[in-house]
Parts: structure tokens; sequence; C-alpha cells
């Protein structure tokens, strides 16, 4: 078992930046694979960014060049920079945890996972 804590979240106004912090702890060998995903009301869990262990990173078209995903492995803290927020960008946040190489960014290639604070954005 991985546990994933989050911290941060929270209601915010249009255009803010908040940061959402993930402590990865309770392992014997660090997982290799990171990935922060969100799910909005009635729609499916989606994923915003990932981060692999030499600091590879990807994100999804809809936040590219607003959101950074970032790791600090001596604090064992995951990370999540949301820059330009707007209400579109209203959901419950989850980070997640893989040992072996997702297939992409997708639900089912993450074994273990946060609790899901909830952003809300105002305009």
């Amino acid at each position: 078992q991985v546990p994933l804590v989050e911290s941060g979240g929270g209601s915010v106004q249009s255009g803010g930046s908040p940061r959402l912090s993930c402590a990865v702890s309770g392992y014997t060998y660090r997982p290799s694979y990171k990935a922060w995903f969100r799910q909005a009301p009635g729609r499916g869990r989606e994923g915003v960014a990932s981060i692999d262990n030499t600091g590879t990173t990807g994100y999804a078209d809809s936040v590219k060049d607003r959101f950074i995903i970032s790791q600090d492995n001596a604090k064992k803290t995951l990370y999540l920079q949301m820059n330009s927020l707007e209400p579109e960008d209203t959901a419950k946040y989850y980070c997640a945890a893989n040992y072996l190489a997702p297939r992409g960014l997708l639900p089912g290639e993450y074994q273990y996972w946060g609790q899901g604070p909830q952003v809300t954005v105002s305009s």
C-alpha cells in the first residue's frame, strides 16, 4: 500500500493560481510514475498531468501551458501548480501513483490514489 495524502484546493476566483500537494509515503520502493486526475460532477475521471522519476512530464491539452506538475523527491511530495483557472476546471483532483509504466494518462493504469480534494472555481 502507498498512502497518498493530498492538501490544497478549496474555492478560488477565476484566474487564480492555487497549488495542490500530494505526500507520497509509506513505501519501501518509490513509485516511479505519478499523475494528477480530476473528476467533475457527472463526468468521468480524466487525466491532467503525469511525471516519472526522470522528471519527464505530460499534460492534457486542456491544461497545457496553464498547469505544472512537479515533485520534490526529498520531501516525497508531488505538486500541481494550477494557473489561470477557469470555472471549467472545477472538479475533485486526485493524485495517483504506480510502479509500472502506464500505457497513457488513464485512471486504470494507476494503482494508488489520494482522496481527491475539491477545487471550485467561481467566475
